[in-house]
């Protein structure tokens, strides 16, 4: 049986650079779906697989996300305030003695997903060993991924469950990285201080052989342009309508 995850950090502080103009006067996060600002579907994901402390890092325009996260009662949220950019890895390193020695979800705090026939924050945590694993990462098949024009992040070896990153030489790789995670804290060791990448932790994890991913069977959604949104805001209405 696998242990309860409990814990959890949202990254939210980014600029929203390529959302513009939308993101002038709004957080990212703060976009709506289907009349749900974008963070709220995280939240509701991590409420459903018994999360109960959630950690968000705030930047840019974060006292509308601060207003926002006050509404949500049904956590204890701890808000991260970063006066200068820290990035994906910098941002959690940051925040890091909050989660002890114990595994913890990281989401984005732009990514949507629909689940599959389990729900993915428990596919992840069902598959989550912390004797094998460093981070555990959600993977989607390119082939089920509508719209999406990039090669594939990650191969994978079915039997360990473990991933290799692709490299430019490699023209594509199955699978994209959905964004959701479980990682342990010592996937932090080594690392550098001040502002840095996910990515240089994942490659440390992966020369290690503690680099895993679990395939999502549900559709996600990449809300990282206008169109990207106004796109998943359709569909999403269109289900609700159903």
């Amino acid at each position: 049986m696998s242990k309860k995850i409990t814990k959890a950090f949202i990254l939210a502080a980014g600029k929203g650079t390529r959302m513009r103009p939308l993101t002038d006067t709004c957080p990212k996060p703060l976009l709506e779906v289907n009349g749900k600002p974008i963070i709220g579907y995280a939240l509701d994901a991590l409420k459903d697989a018994g999360v109960t402390d959630v950690v968000v890092n705030l930047n840019y325009l974060g006292v509308q996300l601060e207003d926002y996260l006050r509404t949500r009662t049904d956590f204890n949220i701890t808000l991260s305030w970063e006066d200068e950019l820290l990035e994906t890895g910098g941002g959690v390193k940051k925040e890091l003695d909050f989660f002890k020695d114990e595994p913890f979800y990281v989401l984005n705090g732009d990514v949507i997903w629909d689940n599959g026939t389990v729900p993915a924050l428990k596919r992840l945590k069902d598959a989550w060993d912390s004797t094998k694993m460093d981070a555990l990462l959600l993977m989607q098949p390119i082939e089920k991924q509508d719209g999406y024009h990039g090669k594939g992040d990650y191969f994978q070896n079915e039997k360990t469950l473990e991933l290799t990153r692709r490299t430019a030489e490699q023209d594509s790789a199955p699978y994209v990285f959905a964004g959701p995670r479980i990682i342990h804290p010592r996937l932090f060791d080594n690392s550098p201080t001040g502002a840095f990448s996910f990515l240089s932790l994942f490659d440390q994890a992966q020369k290690k052989g503690r680099l895993c991913g679990a395939v999502h069977d549900g559709n996600w959604y990449h809300v990282g342009t206008p169109d990207a949104l106004y796109k998943t805001d359709a569909i999403f209405k269109k289900k609700n309508a159903a």
